[in-house]
């Protein structure tokens, strides 16, 4: 593999400490993958977060930075720790330190796509799992705290917005503080991630925009949350997920005719969020 496994979209000139990350929207698959999985390539794209990097196209035109997989997550996932190996799919690896996320097929390579649906008949080999972190994972992640330090070097701070989607069915009892089912769900980690302040402007910028809102549940956030907020060191982050039958067909993926409608409100909230927490322009702009 030779292809560059993220997308980096920078502004003309930076203003904005945010840095806008979509780790699950790549759909680029791999030849091999689709000749040795057991589905269709429609079924492989179930759990792809897809057209998220749409929605937030525009945020280089606010100041900030958009970071994109080009990979799919059904390769590797991006917002899994490195060490996240399931046994049941990678050759030689110990059943020691199972967490539910690997039990269930979700660990840093995949088993399984939306739905339980096992990608592979039996196991791939350590080496394989290994090349497609050493390939994918970590330079996603290199680039990521790198734009994270530049943050902190121009700005004083950085804010992180981990983008997904969710599908509408886990929504399905899940209301919020008005009783209404979420639209958006903003995840702080339960307020580990994110100073409080940043969460609620963050909040804020989407109910201007008339989605409804609640926070951490049923997604609180996962590795990249955790692994990059730091609110003691003006490292701040959040993770937003949306509703995705709000914007497409969730069988066939494809965009709902009112898609540049939804697009545009999730850009207004986007631009909102890149004016939080500016200090300071760039030295270069001084």
């Amino acid at each position: 593999m030779s292809k560059v496994p993220y997308l980096l979209q920078r502004p003309e000139r930076r203003t904005s400490c945010v840095v806008f990350a979509s780790p699950h929207s790549g759909r680029d698959y791999p030849t091999e993958m689709v000749q040795q999985s057991v589905l269709s390539p429609l079924q492989l794209r179930s759990s792809e977060d897809a057209h998220v990097d749409r929605l937030y196209a525009d945020v280089p035109r606010f100041g900030a930075v958009m970071v994109s997989a080009t990979y799919p997550r059904a390769w590797v996932d991006l917002n899994r720790r490195v060490d996240e190996m399931d046994p049941a799919l990678v050759a030689g690896v110990s059943r020691v330190g199972l967490n539910p996320r690997i039990a269930s097929g979700l660990g840093v390579i995949p088993r399984v796509v939306a739905g339980g649906r096992s990608i592979y008949h039996g196991k791939i080999s350590r080496e394989e799992a290994e090349n497609r972190i050493r390939t994918v994972w970590k330079p996603y992640h290199r680039l990521l705290q790198a734009v994270i330090d530049e943050s902190l070097a121009l700005f004083g701070q950085s804010i992180l917005i981990d983008c997904h989607s969710m599908p509408r069915e886990a929504l399905s009892v899940v209301r919020s503080g008005k009783g209404r089912r979420p639209e958006v769900v903003i995840g702080d980690r339960y307020g580990a991630s994110a100073n409080p302040g940043v969460v609620s402007e963050v909040e804020r910028a989407f109910r201007q925009q008339g989605f409804e809102v609640s926070r951490n549940v049923p997604f609180a956030g996962a590795f990249v949350t955790q692994h990059y907020g730091h609110p003691a060191r003006r490292c701040h982050a959040v993770q937003v997920e949306i509703d995705r039958s709000l914007y497409m067909d969730e069988c066939t993926l494809e965009p709902r005719p009112d898609f540049s409608d939804i697009r545009a409100r999730v850009s207004a909230a986007a631009e909102v969020i890149a004016d939080i927490g500016v200090e300071r322009l760039p030295l270069a702009a001084e």
